[in-house]
């Protein structure tokens, strides 16, 4: 057992200190969620304001975060991380040193700009350090490391304030989990550059070129083995343009349940403790799932994981709103869970074969903003459909993730098929000695 661990440890050496980041990270984001907006409210900030305050952080990533994603194809990726989440750490503290709206919109905005900064580094990173054959269990694994956090970090933040005897305090853990995370990168994170040899060297196949060569020459790799589809020779190519949809798609069921999720619950007799209990059933088979779903997807090809995974969010989200049960609804979280935890990885797999070389940072910035303006969509139409009728967000919210499903499918056609199979090169990819770290 002790080989077989420390020969996984050395196969991810590369990116395991960005995946503990990633959950400390997420430890601080969860940590902080359950007293945010009340903070906002008792300092100094109306409801209609409130609005306002909570928007400016998506706002500020939807704009900034393709510019971000390209400026991290260009510039040292590790250096961009540590200043972000230098940043990042001011600017989410400060709000117990301050008062009122404008002062919050503000910090909001700041933290929005620092978060855009980083996630395109962060995922592009673990693209380019990892082979395709293994993408979809990287992004398995970083799905997993977020969903930990999150799941841990309302219980650390909960026994700070507890012990302390002081909400705010969750503040300086929010902060604090920013500052390990930032000097776990600078210590643990090596500085790769963006040389393409590197990226060709992990690589064990790539995706043949519309022209029968990539853009220094060189010629197209054998058809036997290669995934038959055309490698993406410009930004905007047909399968980025599957992934953003997709996730627009996803990104309306997050802004859905922030807004209306707990309402909704509680509307149907939930306790608290209970409305915990239902976003915990939704985390566990993501935290628990992923690195195998991941797995799955990198071995069996990841069309029916995306296009299957999507459905069951869909269907739950149409589905929510008819089951009288407090108790039935978070067992259906288990289900949705666990469509999700399919879903995701070969999301992240299809972003991954869609970038051209040396612009994963790019495509990842493009990826993030179509997620935040999905979320910036669906809480404005939750809030509005939800006064008229509690269960109409889930309505639709399902019914246009189906069409957004669709939509991707049928734009991506037989290729979308093909680019998310494991090639013949893939599938035989464990005889292929692994480069060195």
């Amino acid at each position: 057992m002790s080989s077989r661990l420390a020969a996984w440890l050395a196969r991810w050496s590369l990116v395991l200190p960005l995946l503990a980041a990633e959950g400390v990270i997420a430890l601080g984001f969860g940590a902080i969620l359950p007293i945010l907006t009340i903070f906002y409210t008792q300092h100094g900030v109306d409801l209609p304001e409130l609005g306002i305050v909570v928007a400016a952080w998506p706002a500020a990533r939807l704009f900034s975060e393709p510019l971000f994603g390209r400026l991290a194809d260009r510039v040292s990726r590790k250096w961009m991380m540590v200043v972000a989440l230098g940043v990042s750490a001011v600017a989410v503290t400060l709000p117990v040193a301050v008062s009122g709206p404008v002062a919050f919109i503000v910090l909001r905005a700041l933290a929005g700009l620092a978060a855009a900064a980083y996630d395109p580094a962060a995922r592009g990173y673990l693209m380019d350090v990892n082979p395709p054959e293994r993408h979809g269990e990287t992004f398995g694994l970083y799905g997993s490391a977020q969903m930990g956090g999150f799941m841990v970090g309302p219980a650390v933040g909960g026994v700070a304030a507890a012990i302390t005897g002081e909400p705010t305090v969750v503040f300086w853990v929010f902060g604090l989990a920013y500052a390990v995370s930032a000097v776990v990168v600078l210590v643990r994170v090596a500085d790769l550059g963006h040389t393409e040899a590197r990226a060709r060297l992990l690589a064990p196949v790539e995706i043949a070129p519309t022209a029968g060569a990539d853009a220094g020459g060189a010629a197209s790799p054998p058809a036997e083995s290669a995934i038959d589809a055309p490698q993406p020779g410009r930004l905007l190519n047909r399968l980025l343009v599957v992934a953003l949809i997709v996730n627009i798609g996803a990104y309306l069921a997050s802004g859905t349940y922030e807004v209306i999720w707990s309402v909704y619950m509680t509307s149907l007799g939930a306790s608290f403790a209970l409305i915990g209990v239902s976003f915990f059933t939704f985390s566990l088979p993501v935290l628990v799932l992923s690195p195998f779903t991941g797995r799955f997807v990198d071995r069996e090809g990841g069309f029916l994981a995306l296009v299957l995974g999507g459905l069951g969010v869909a269907v739950c989200g149409l589905a929510y709103p008819t089951i009288p049960s407090v108790w039935w609804m978070i067992g259906l979280g288990l289900v949705e869970g666990t469509a999700a935890a399919f879903s995701s990885p070969a999301l992240y797999t299809l972003v991954a074969r869609a970038a051209p070389a040396g612009r994963s940072s790019t495509a990842q910035g493009l990826f993030g903003a179509a997620g935040t303006s999905g979320t910036i969509v669906a809480s404005i139409a939750a809030g509005v459909l939800a006064s008229v009728d509690l269960r109409l967000p889930f309505v639709a919210m399902g019914l246009a993730m189906l069409v957004m499903l669709a939509v991707g499918v049928g734009i991506g056609g037989r290729v979308l098929w093909d680019v998310l199979q494991p090639s013949h090169v893939q599938r035989a990819a464990g005889a292929r000695r692994e480069p060195a770290a």
